[in-house]
């Protein structure tokens, strides 16, 4: 099954393979870096735009040349106050070949206050490499690990998402 994600980025990679095999064989994920069209660190709804825009650039890509999939994939980390407290959180974007789309989010964790304006400002990845004094966590895996002392990683976060928006497609209840 052939599946194109939109991201370059190993981490992100890998947690979508993941995901899918957990339902799938035989999967050949490929990573094409496409623009999200929103800033860096996206807040709020346009974490979910984000994913979504990876996915229509992916999707404009692949005809352009003449590259064909089952599955296109987006996925958008950013910060979120949407429940009342600033938290960061992953949502992934799938949309199959005929054009039906769902999305899912990872579990999310609570950014402490005095972060939020720094993070807006450039992005998570930078202020979590500054704090753990490491370089490139966002490409492995990520701040995530450091904070849950090795529980979780950046990888599963991402696997997490995919499942959820995975629910949409392996489950014909819901289409």
């Amino acid at each position: 099954m052939k599946i194109l994600i939109g991201t370059k980025n190993p981490g992100k990679i890998q947690g979508a393979k993941e995901a899918f095999e957990s339902y799938f064989n035989d999967i050949e994920i490929t990573g094409i870096p496409v623009s999200s069209d929103v800033s860096d660190e996206p807040v709020d709804l346009d974490i979910y735009q984000g994913a979504k825009n990876r996915v229509d650039n992916l999707i404009k890509y692949a005809k352009e040349n003449n590259i064909e999939a089952e599955y296109y994939l987006g996925i958008e980390s950013g910060i979120t106050n949407l429940l009342g407290k600033w938290m960061i959180i992953n949502v992934a974007v799938i949309k199959d070949k005929s054009g039906y789309e769902t999305c899912g989010t990872s579990p999310a964790f609570p950014v402490p206050d005095k972060y939020v304006e720094e993070i807006i400002k450039t992005d998570l990845g930078q202020v979590m490499d500054r704090i753990f004094e490491k370089n490139d966590l966002r490409s492995s895996i990520g701040g995530i690990s450091f904070l849950t002392h090795n529980v979780l990683d950046r990888i599963e976060l991402t696997r997490e998402a995919f499942i959820m928006a995975l629910t949409g497609h392996i489950n014909d209840i819901w289409k």
